[in-house]
């Protein structure tokens, strides 16, 4: 009874100051909203990208140049690296040195404009053999994709992306038709399905052309940027990864696994790296805007100090008639605690509500396979900080106000 009549009390000294009521919230409310819209954005970007990889294939593996990276600059640094050359894709086909390997393709990538007639248009090229259907799972349109003649040939033909067939020909046939990059006329034999992005790359925006010709004619190179394999079974993936490494060690001379001029991802790998280094930056963001709510407390705590001021008189009348210490303390204990608690719910609301309108406009205009998630623990985390916040900032004005002398209390003008 004795709380219940404190709660009352609280709420009626909270309802008797709204305007001061709602602005002492607010700091709560930015703080716990800015939590809910990084940890849900956060578990979102995660997700996606994560999607992302696993379209890959799981018995997938990436043979990459240069030393294996230690932070973003070293990633930019390997990105194209020149170890990897024809003769370890001819090392890595033998049975002898890699016996559970099914498929490999040599790739090689750029950025470049295309142009048809008088429309231009910038896009990715990658240099593939026809493997590239299987390994990532493309459906053709209109049209054949190139053969494995093409690439011994160095053939000048191309498989383009919906996109890019949309921005160069429009509704007109594009089969047949040459598109120019890099001086070089290459021939439409092919139109992929709509796909939207895969495995970190956006197919629709992308062109197709035999590796042979992208090295030779385009890129002017005579290595690989990457060397995609694909186990026999998802259960040799591990034993496959060592039998690269040994094979590719020989090929180099290489005695010194420190010395390695190559290193390998696979999905496993891959998505164990991707949720260390998300997980890390949304716990990150969050302390960040967690430091809002500690702005919010001390809020809280002066406009405590100033309402047990303001109410010095009444805290007297209280006491005169019989109210304890303890009831004046829980009494405002309890309207810092639900003033912190309601600032906390509201932005729980709000963050949410932010959070899955700007899944929409990502899925929706960005053209990203984006899915709201609602972050639970945040949500508990957001109360039961607030309602913390509430007890450790306003036990200090609390215990102000139940120490008043109350006949001092009394003569207080």
């Amino acid at each position: 009874m004795i709380f219940k009549y404190n709660l009352k009390t609280a709420l009626r000294g909270l309802e008797a100051n709204k305007s001061r009521s709602s602005l002492t919230i607010l700091g709560i409310v930015i703080g716990i909203t800015a939590i809910m819209m990084v940890m849900s954005l956060g578990e979102g970007a995660q997700n996606l990208i994560l999607s992302q990889i696993q379209t890959i294939g799981s018995k997938t593996i990436a043979i990459l140049p240069g030393r294996q990276p230690k932070g973003i600059m070293d990633s930019l640094g390997t990105m194209f690296g020149d170890s990897l050359k024809e003769r370890d894709v001819e090392a890595l086909k033998k049975k002898s040195n890699v016996p559970n390997l099914a498929k490999i393709m040599p790739l090689v990538f750029g950025s470049a404009s295309a142009t048809y007639q008088n429309e231009s248009y910038r896009l990715t090229i990658f240099g593939v053999d026809d493997l590239v259907v299987k390994i990532y799972d493309l459906e053709i349109e209109n049209g054949d994709f190139f053969t494995g003649e093409d690439v011994k040939g160095r053939a000048d033909v191309v498989v383009i992306g919906s996109k890019v067939k949309e921005e160069l020909f429009g509704s007109s046939e594009a089969i047949g038709q040459k598109i120019k990059s890099k001086g070089r006329s290459l021939r439409v034999v092919g139109v992929l399905k709509k796909k939207g992005s895969g495995s970190m790359v956006n197919f629709d925006d992308a062109v197709f052309i035999p590796y042979s010709t992208a090295q030779q004619y385009l890129f002017g190179i005579k290595y690989y940027h990457r060397i995609i394999v694909e186990a026999d079974s998802e259960n040799n993936v591990s034993r496959t990864v060592e039998d690269i490494k040994i094979t590719l060690r020989n090929m180099h001379n290489i005695t010194d696994p420190e010395k390695d001029d190559f290193y390998i991802e696979t999905q496993e790998g891959m998505m164990s790296m991707v949720s260390t280094v998300t997980s890390a930056l949304t716990l990150f963001l969050a302390a960040v805007a967690a430091i809002s709510l500690l702005v919010g407390g001390v809020g809280i705590m002066n406009i405590m100090l100033v309402s047990v001021t303001e109410r010095t008189r009444e805290i007297g009348l209280r006491k005169a008639i019989g109210a304890t210490e303890k009831n004046i303390l829980t009494q405002f204990l309890l309207e810092a605690v639900l003033l912190t608690a309601t600032g906390g719910f509201i932005g729980i609301v709000l963050g949410a509500s932010l959070s899955f309108l700007t899944s929409l406009v990502l899925s929706k205009y960005a053209n990203l396979e984006w899915v709201f998630v609602f972050p639970v623990l945040a949500a508990f985390l957001g109360l039961g900080v607030s309602a913390a916040v509430g007890l450790v900032f306003g036990l200090y004005p609390a215990r102000k106000a139940a120490q008043k002398n109350p006949i001092e209390a009394l003569r207080y003008e």
